[in-house]
């Protein structure tokens, strides 16, 4: 099983989300709207590199836009991606299961 740190799966869940308009920008618009967190171009980009790498997302370049600039690269999960994505989720469920009513009793100020 790939182990997927807490960003890689937000990057990922953003990439399955976006499906053929997931590129860089998008991907870190989606994040900050869904998390309320500010992310750098920089920390997005780093992690589609490394999850390229390891065979989790494929990366393909677009038609170039108008105006200066390189066309946009587009990322596309992969079954590897997948299967490490649903393995973290499930981890996360199975840890958590049971224990959301006390955790949100002991949050409570």
């Amino acid at each position: 099983m790939a182990y997927l740190g807490e960003f890689e799966q937000l990057v990922l869940f953003s990439v399955l989300h976006l499906g053929v308009a997931a590129y860089g920008v998008a991907i870190r618009e989606l994040i900050e709207e869904r998390t309320g967190r500010a992310v750098s171009s920089g920390a997005i980009y780093t992690t589609l590199g490394r999850l390229e790498e390891r065979g989790l997302v494929t990366a393909r370049v677009g038609e170039p836009t108008p105006g200066p600039g390189r066309p946009r690269k587009f990322y596309a999960l992969e079954p590897a991606g997948a299967r490490a994505l649903m393995d973290a989720y499930e981890t996360m469920q199975a840890m958590a299961g049971g224990l959301v009513p006390r955790l949100a009793k002991l949050a409570e100020r």
